[in-house]
């Protein structure tokens, strides 16, 4: 059942995706308001198809901790989930932070280049770091949200990457807060994995972290005891001790 619960939902995927992207290539004359909420419909859709199909449910713990105002938020990554779950249900338009070369896949990529986030050239290194903050600020003055996965990959469930220092030096140069925000995804929806779990997913957001007078490093040790210590209480069964 699980098999065949994974074989449809695949299905479902492929056969939504490719005409959402084709049409919103032809959006590409609307204003970006326009084109981001009708592009954004397909990851709801992705969501509410896995719901539907998956049994992959979701409840949101600190809703209320989001700031009407300006934010960067960090989140947790451990699966694919999360990346269409929070670019469809922030209360902000999300900006994410993702390799330029993506804008060549055909279809997808072309749409996602029309959503102006922030695309960065990672074999440029240190000029990466000042490519997020310079167009991270830009979006930040448009009232847009950027997003960051800090830990950079996907991780599995009861474990941890090293947690990169871009977004904070985005929220300490932009002088925002950053929200930060733990979940369980992958205990249902794991990496790399065809075949998912039903379940409920509990996305946590955590209160917002000021920056001023702190450094970058302090902000990001910050984000990630708050993180991983929400991870210990979503599934403490995954941390022994």
């Amino acid at each position: 059942m699980a098999f065949l619960r994974a074989v449809i939902y695949q299905a479902f995927l492929i056969i939504t995706v490719i005409p959402y992207a084709i049409m919103c290539v032809l959006c590409a004359p609307l204003p970006l308001r326009w084109r981001y909420n009708i592009t954004l419909g397909w990851p709801r859709m992705a969501v509410w198809g896995a719901k539907v199909i998956l049994g992959i449910r979701w409840q949101v713990k600190g809703w209320e901790n989001f700031p009407d105002a300006a934010a960067v938020i960090l989140s947790k990554h451990q699966s694919a989930w999360e990346t269409m779950f929070l670019a469809a249900h922030l209360p902000r338009d999300a900006c994410f932070v993702y390799k330029r070369e993506l804008h060549r896949i055909p279809f997808f990529g072309w749409g996602l280049a029309l959503l102006r986030m922030i695309p960065i050239d990672r074999a440029k290194g240190r000029d990466a770091v000042d490519q997020v903050i310079r167009l991270g600020r830009l979006r930040l003055e448009e009232g847009r949200w950027p997003l960051l996965f800090p830990e950079g990959t996907r991780t599995a469930p009861g474990s941890a990457g090293r947690y990169k220092i871009g977004g904070a030096l985005l929220a300490t140069a932009a002088g925002v807060p950053v929200v930060p925000i733990a979940h369980n995804a992958g205990e249902y929806w794991p990496r790399r994995a065809f075949l998912k779990k039903p379940g409920m997913i509990t996305v946590s957001v955590g209160p917002p972290i000021p920056t001023e007078g702190l450094s970058a490093p302090e902000v990001m040790r910050k984000v990630e005891t708050w993180i991983e210590g929400e991870m210990r209480v979503l599934n403490p069964e995954r941390y022994g001790g």
